[in-house]
């Protein structure tokens, strides 16, 4: 992480279990190292100032493979309560100075530094609001998300998950216009993970 962070944590979504791609997909490979990895890495690189993984049923196997890495792994003992029960593991962990959180998919391997530090840029004009990333009109991850909404985000939404903090407040959106289509695609099937090689260049 840079010496110019400032106060974002970015937190990766990782509890899942894969089961429509047949094994942990953030445990395959990608560009010589897993997904995860691919992820973590990339946001070390990035002005964040702190990275939390929240993990679950395979928590143990995700954090042998970070090893030493400067992150923070939290387990979620319930992954079965979705997405949103994630975000709220690793916004409790946040530190009380932070000024907001990114909320990024863990497996989004095809993430890239532009992208984190566009939203980063458009964030410090005020330090306010949502910042989504816009790829032709359409919004994808990572979301960053100020910290004046994190008791919403604690206890609101069950179940329309952050789609209802965004629709809620959508005068505090801010789409920040993207060059890089993967914003809008994660995997959760195979064939999903041959068109993130296919973009490494790897098949």
């Amino acid at each position: 992480m840079s010496e110019e962070s400032i106060g974002i944590t970015a937190i990766v979504l990782a509890a899942g279990d894969s089961t429509r791609m047949g094994s942990q997909k953030l445990l395959l490979p990608f560009g010589g190292k897993t997904v995860v990895e691919h992820i973590v890495d990339t946001l070390l690189d990035t002005r964040v100032s702190s990275i939390i993984v929240v993990t679950g049923r395979d928590g143990e196997r995700i954090g042998e493979v970070l090893g030493n890495r400067d992150v923070s792994i939290v387990p979620n003992p319930d992954p079965d309560r979705g997405m949103l029960s994630s975000v709220r593991i690793g916004v409790e962990k946040m530190t009380t100075n932070d000024n907001a959180f990114m909320v990024l998919l863990g497996d989004q391997p095809a993430i890239q530094l532009d992208v984190v530090e566009a939203l980063l840029q458009d964030f410090e004009k005020d330090k306010k609001g949502i910042c989504v990333p816009n790829y032709d009109g359409r919004r994808g991850h990572p979301i960053l998300i100020s910290m004046e909404f994190k008791d919403a985000v604690l206890n609101r939404y069950d179940d329309s998950g952050l789609r209802g903090l965004l629709r809620e407040h959508s005068e505090m959106v801010r789409d920040v216009t993207v060059r890089e289509a993967w914003i809008l695609d994660d995997m959760d099937y195979p064939e999903d993970y041959e068109r993130e090689l296919r973009r490494l260049g790897e098949t």
